[in-house]
């Protein structure tokens, strides 16, 4: 079945930069959306990143763009997320998340565009 693990979290100090991981097993199709969810005590989980096995430019939430950079390792079945100039903002419990899509009709931002998960890494960031 479709596995989705992440790793990478921590805590940092505000400015400081964080690399997240998410290896993916499981997934048979070449034709897949990958994405970044972050979600913050008492707050809706929100899309911040995601992109196409296929390439293309990846979509970013303006609130992360510029300071964040997701890209894919199809080799290695694994996504990333470099985080830099981070801010106690960004303090949240980061998802990856899958979803099976053919190219050319994008990527979603949004939580039920996805149908798989992983368990989530925290990420807390101090002033």
């Amino acid at each position: 079945q479709v596995q989705l693990v992440e790793s990478g979290g921590g805590s940092v100090q505000a400015g400081g930069s964080l690399r997240l991981s998410c290896v993916a097993s499981g997934y048979t199709s070449s034709h897949y959306c990958m994405g970044w969810f972050r979600q913050a005590p008492g707050k809706e989980r929100e899309g911040i990143a995601s992109m196409h096995s296929a390439g293309g430019p990846g979509y970013y939430t303006d609130s992360v763009t510029g300071r964040f950079t997701a890209s894919l390792d199809n080799a290695k079945n694994t996504l990333y997320l470099q985080m830099n100039s981070l801010k106690p903002e960004d303090t949240a419990m980061y998802y990856c998340a899958a979803v099976r899509r053919l190219y050319g009709f994008g990527c979603p931002l949004v939580q039920n565009g996805y149908n798989y998960w992983g368990q989530g890494t925290q990420v807390t960031v101090s002033s």
